[in-house]
């Protein structure tokens, strides 16, 4: 368990191309909590997964750059989700139609190891949100949202003023709720605007979520969450330590965690 604390915090990634298995996996006492997922093809065949046919065959047809399908996310969620590992064929018929016939087309797949067990704490905005643990267990913080969500909060109900529904967030809950708790037996924090700015518009009310779990084993230092996750160099990779790419490979990591994101 030396590595338990630092592998719950990272954000996973791995890809595969048409005809080949993507495979998740987590470390024990966690399950697969998937993040994002992306099937088609943005980027041209030459910079990831090439054309499986003959080049002079491949120069007939115009190969789409522009295709994807919107039943990626859900697809992957009903095979892998709080499953401890899962590995998947990838090809069309696995999401559906196949949104651009004739193009070489890859799954992307973010995902996340959630602790089997953890607890959930919300303060509401102005209030102090309390975190502690047994004698020998220290807190390790897997998640944290400030601002105001879609669904909102049983324990802080929306009071209409007058103000839009919308989902806004901190970007910085998570990395600060780790600075001030994680590997720590109690600590508190007020879900204030002063300790984590304003995400959302003057007015519309938030609150804190944070899930974490309480562990005995020693705790190393988180990694730095604002990184990208970064796409293996193969399909078939195992490890799960993150895999270095170079320039390309990591331009490409941003554009398409860019574009799973807008999506």
């Amino acid at each position: 368990f030396a590595g338990y604390i630092s592998q719950v915090l990272k954000n996973y990634s791995d890809h595969a191309c048409d005809g080949e298995y993507v495979s998740l996996r987590c470390p024990h006492r966690t399950t697969i909590s998937i993040q994002s997922s992306f099937y088609g093809r943005i980027v041209p065949s030459h910079q990831l997964c090439p054309s499986r046919y003959p080049h002079s065959y491949a120069t007939l047809i115009k190969e789409d750059v522009a295709c994807s399908v919107g039943t990626s996310l859900q697809k992957m969620l009903d095979e892998c989700q709080d499953r401890r590992s899962c590995q998947v064929l990838v090809n069309s018929r696995l999401f559906g139609t196949d949104p651009c016939p004739g193009t070489g087309k890859y799954l992307l797949v973010w995902y996340k190891c959630r602790p089997n067990e953890y607890k959930s704490k919300v303060a509401c905005e102005d209030d102090k949100l309390r975190l502690s643990c047994k004698k020998s267990m220290v807190i390790a913080i897997y998640s944290a949202v400030f601002g105001r969500t879609q669904g909102g909060s049983l324990e802080c109900p929306y009071q209409n003023l007058g103000m839009p529904m919308i989902e806004c967030q901190s970007a910085t809950a998570l990395q600060l709720m780790i600075k001030r708790c994680h590997g720590k037996r109690s600590c508190s924090i007020y879900a204030s605007t002063y300790e984590f700015g304003d995400p959302c518009y003057p007015g519309i009310q938030k609150h804190l979520n944070v899930i974490y779990t309480c562990d005995n084993t020693p705790v190393l230092l988180p990694v730095d969450e604002t990184e990208p996750p970064a796409l293996s160099s193969s399909s078939s990779s195992s490890s799960m330590e993150p895999v270095g790419v170079g320039t390309e490979m990591a331009l490409l990591s941003n554009i398409l965690a860019a574009y799973a994101f807008i999506t």
